[in-house]
């Protein structure tokens, strides 16, 4: 559950740095850089705890995925309520798609 929370946590760091800019066009492009840069660092303090003490009870690929998933919910949520952007019927099933591969990923075949 820790990694989870980690990841969460790195994961909204994330998107803002990644995006939350789009709602600010008017500021310079290298601010941007720089206060992008910056907040990124903090999603690394999370990130990589997150993956260094799941690792062992977690595969490096299904890490990988989970971090997938949580990009999308957050991304998801933060699309919606942040840059107040419309969640379509068709972004809805393509990440009901992505979500079907955790199921393969985690899944034990024999």
């Amino acid at each position: 559950m820790t990694t989870v929370v980690l990841l969460l946590i790195s994961n909204t760091f994330m998107t803002f740095a990644w995006y939350g800019h789009l709602k600010y066009k008017e500021i310079a492009l290298w601010k941007v850089v720089l206060a992008s840069w910056s907040i990124a660092f903090l999603e690394y303090c999370f990130m990589v705890p997150a993956n260094r003490l799941g690792h062992g009870q977690f595969s490096a690929t299904q890490l990988k995925i989970m971090q997938e998933i949580i990009t999308l919910v957050v991304f998801g949520v933060f699309a919606v309520f942040y840059l107040k952007e419309e969640l379509k019927w068709n972004y809805i099933v393509s990440f009901v798609l992505i979500i079907g591969a955790v199921y393969f990923a985690f899944k034990e075949w024999q």
